[in-house]
């Protein structure tokens, strides 16, 4: 079986920085993750690997820095690793991702199953993984607890608002998976001592030549960010006092029926 997991370098802080020019994420002194749903999309291809046997290849587009989680995932042990890396690429909104990193895949040959996490913390779109699905023409099974495999058949349990929906498809297909899917597996000393042994791939422009370069970049992103703000922050406090519990109750309910809220 042929497992390929996409894994993106996320910034390792809830206080997202933007360039007020280019309207992209401000990286340079953040410290870098690799996106925690992902931790969860890789431990799925592990899991799937040590019952069924097979291949975890694990592929990230990204600048040459993100080569640091690409090793984690080594280190946990996935077989091998790329980075998609290309200026060309750069500036690239979801559906460029996309299709890159479907391009990517290719390059890689074929495959079985495809995974990512459901979302990526920086961006909470959520809209790469499927994306990558409609480039390659794959079955696409989102917010995936758990998969097992029956000859040429996948069954994933899936998780939807009423609870757990079963779901029977066939290779190829691409699925997301939640925190709640897994916990993910430590790196072993042997792993990371092997990860630094492991050469990881590159793949850039010119490896894609048959990719569309309409698709990529900035040019090639349908969507554009006019601009971005920090909302200001207020607040009204207002003590509510009294001798008694019981006052400050009918102080309180004073104070709510004569904001209409009561």
């Amino acid at each position: 079986m042929n497992i390929v997991v996409c894994i993106k370098q996320v910034p390792d802080t809830t206080e997202i920085k933007i360039d007020p020019v280019k309207n992209t994420l401000i990286r340079t002194g953040v410290p870098s993750i690799m996106n925690p749903f992902d931790k969860n999309a890789l431990e799925t291809g592990l899991s799937l690997k040590d019952q069924y046997g097979g291949k975890v290849t694990v592929i990230s587009m990204g600048p040459p820095q993100a080569k640091a989680v690409l090793r984690e995932a080594l280190a946990m042990g996935a077989d091998e690793a790329y980075l998609v890396t290309d200026r060309a690429f750069g500036g690239s909104d979801t559906y460029a991702t996309s299709y890159i990193l479907s391009q990517a895949i290719k390059k890689l040959g074929a495959y079985d199953v495809i995974l990512g996490g459901k979302q990526a913390i920086d961006g909470d779109t959520g809209q790469t993984a499927p994306s990558i699905a409609e480039h390659l023409g794959a079955t696409r099974l989102t917010y995936v607890l758990s998969l097992k495999v029956e000859g040429d058949k996948v069954i994933a349990e899936r998780q939807v608002e009423e609870g757990v929906e079963v779901i029977e498809t066939k290779f190829p297909v691409l699925c997301t998976a939640t925190k709640e899917s897994n916990k993910p597996r430590y790196a072993t000393v042997k792993g990371v001592m092997r990860s630094f042994r492991t050469e990881i791939g590159q793949i850039t422009l010119a490896d894609l030549a048959d990719a569309d370069t309409t698709k990529m970049g900035l040019k090639g992103s349908p969507t554009k960010v006019k601009a971005t703000f920090t909302p200001k922050r207020t607040a009204n406090c207002v003590n509510i006092e009294g001798v008694s519990p019981v006052e400050i109750a009918d102080n309180l309910i004073g104070k709510l029926v004569e904001a209409k809220v009561l």
